[in-house]
C-alpha cells in the first residue's frame, strides 16, 4: 500500500483507465459495501466481473472522472456530471483510511466550482455516508426503493452547498 502522498490524483484516461476504475468499483463494493448490503444487493451493484467496459469508458469519459494513482494502481476515483451529481466516489478496500475519498471529494468541489456550480448532489449508499457527511454534505432525502438490476439497493440522495464548507 502506498502512503497518501504518494499517490497521486489525475484526470481519467479514456481507453486507458476503464478496466481500473471497474476493478476499483467492484472491489470497494465487494469489499467494504457487504458490511452494510446483503449478498443478492452486493451481487446486483457490483455487476458481472466481466462487465461490458467499452460502456464504463464512455460512462467514465463523459463526465468529469478523477483517479487516485497509487504507482499505476487505480485506488480510487470520483466522477463528476455536468448535471452537478458526483455520481461515483470509490475507493479500493486497501486504501481506505488514508483519506483518498476525502481528497478526491475536494477535487471534486474544486472542479464544480470552477464550473461556476455552487452545490452538488450525491446518491450515497449507507456504507458511504457517514464519509459525505464528513465532507460537508447532507441527507436530504432516504431512497429505500433504489432499484439495482432489479434488486432493492437503499442509498440516501445527499447534498453539499458551497457555503456549508
Amino acid at each position: 500500500m502506498s502512503e497518501p502522498s504518494a499517490v497521486a490524483i489525475r484526470t481519467y484516461r479514456p481507453g486507458l483507465d476503464a478496466a481500473g476504475t471497474y476493478a476499483c468499483f467492484r472491489a470497494a463494493i465487494i469489499g467494504t459495501a457487504s458490511a452494510d448490503y446483503d449478498r443478492t444487493q452486493i451481487t446486483a451493484w457490483a455487476g458481472p466481473a466481466d462487465g461490458n467496459l467499452e460502456a464504463w469508458d464512455a460512462r467514465r469519459s463523459a463526465a468529469h472522472t478523477f483517479v487516485a494513482d497509487a504507482a499505476g494502481t487505480i485506488a480510487g476515483f470520483a466522477d463528476l456530471r455536468d448535471d452537478a451529481v458526483l455520481d461515483m466516489l470509490f475507493v479500493r478496500p486497501e486504501f481506505g483510511g488514508l483519506g483518498l475519498a476525502g481528497r478526491l471529494v475536494d477535487t471534486v468541489k474544486r472542479a464544480a466550482l470552477a464550473a461556476g456550480l455552487k452545490s452538488l448532489t450525491t446518491h450515497a449508499s449507507r456504507t458511504a455516508r457517514p464519509a459525505f457527511e464528513r465532507f460537508g454534505f447532507v441527507v436530504v432525502a432516504e431512497q429505500p426503493d433504489t432499484t439495482v438490476r432489479g434488486v432493492i439497493v437503499p442509498n440516501y440522495r445527499m447534498r453539499w452547498d458551497e457555503l456549508s464548507d
